[in-house]
């Protein structure tokens, strides 16, 4: 009598399990239909160089995008006010200007690696209103990449250290 009992759930168990899954499935349909339909594309951030931004032509225009790349030489024009700030960005094949109202960050200048959030205009002019640099974690000696740690040590030797500093610089016994 068991055995008949228990051949008799399996089809019911099967049937709870095949409208459980098909449930499941409807969920997760209504919700990526949700989040289609909420507007989500409207919260992207397109990556480009600046080849891939003058390649894409009208579809730039309006789109917030972060533009990545090189300030290219000799282009860096401050304006009059700290945050009035024109150059042009390269990735070596080509160039797009960009008028950035945000304050630079200090690490600003020629040959840094940018990253500018904007939107381009129809003009051709990229208008920035974020600006982040990218470097490197390595500290070099200004003026000099190839300089002796030594004769850098050296050429500290003498300066005035503030009173406090020398206290707290100095080895307790």
């Amino acid at each position: 009598m068991s055995g008949e009992t228990e051949l008799a759930a399996r089809p019911a168990m099967r049937a709870r399990t095949k409208w459980f899954a098909i449930g499941a499935l409807l969920v997760a349909a209504g919700a990526f239909t949700a989040i289609a339909v909420g507007g989500i594309g409207n919260n992207l951030v397109y990556y480009w160089g600046p080849k891939e931004l003058r390649n894409a032509g009208d579809k730039a225009v309006g789109a917030t995008i972060r533009l990545g790349g090189q300030v290219a030489v000799g282009s860096v024009k401050r304006s009059e006010g700290v945050s009035n700030l024109e150059f042009d960005v390269t990735d070596g094949t080509a160039l797009v200007h960009v008028v950035s109202r945000g304050v630079p960050p200090q690490l600003f200048r020629d040959r840094i690696g940018v990253v500018v959030e904007g939107t381009m205009t129809r003009a051709g002019t990229f208008e920035g209103h974020r600006l982040m640099v990218s470097h490197d974690n390595k500290y070099r000696a200004p003026g000099d990449r190839n300089v002796d740690i030594k004769t850098l040590m050296r050429s500290t030797e003498g300066l005035d250290v503030p009173e406090t500093e020398k206290v707290a610089a100095t080895p307790r016994q």
